[in-house]
């Protein structure tokens, strides 16, 4: 998992995020989804074969459980910090909203393919320990 912090530019208006497909995502994106939870709601709870994902925090605060091969650890993004996360293929990741109406946006480099889904852990387990 590596963090990503974005550029901002604020005004007394607001403030712009810009994102370049080119050069601010890892990755030439093919797909874009955005997930919407509540408070202590889970989603993700997987990983896949080989689609890399790219999690924008869009409003709101989320806690990401993330696992590979390496290491299992917790950690929080919140929109108002201005990061994303880069989740590598081979990497369960499990998403609990912190907040109410909080959305997070997600880049791919794959299309949607059922088959590219781990969503048994114990395989996950399995697939990870093979050398």
């Amino acid at each position: 998992m590596k963090k990503y912090v974005f550029k901002k530019f604020t005004k007394k208006s607001g403030t712009l995020i810009p994102f370049s497909l080119n050069s601010d995502i890892p990755f030439k994106t093919k797909r874009i989804f955005l997930i919407y939870g509540n408070k202590n709601f889970t989603r993700g709870d997987h990983a896949h074969f080989k689609c890399k994902q790219f999690l924008v925090p869009i409003y709101g605060v989320m806690e990401i459980e993330i696992e590979d091969k390496h290491k299992k650890y917790k950690t929080n993004i919140n929109y108002k910090k201005k990061k994303g996360i880069l989740l590598k293929s081979k990497t369960w990741c499990k998403i609990r909203f912190k907040t109410n109406n909080s959305i997070l946006m997600v880049f791919c480099d794959r299309e949607y393919e059922y088959s590219d889904y781990i969503e048994n852990y114990n395989q996950f387990l399995r697939i990870i320990k093979k050398k």
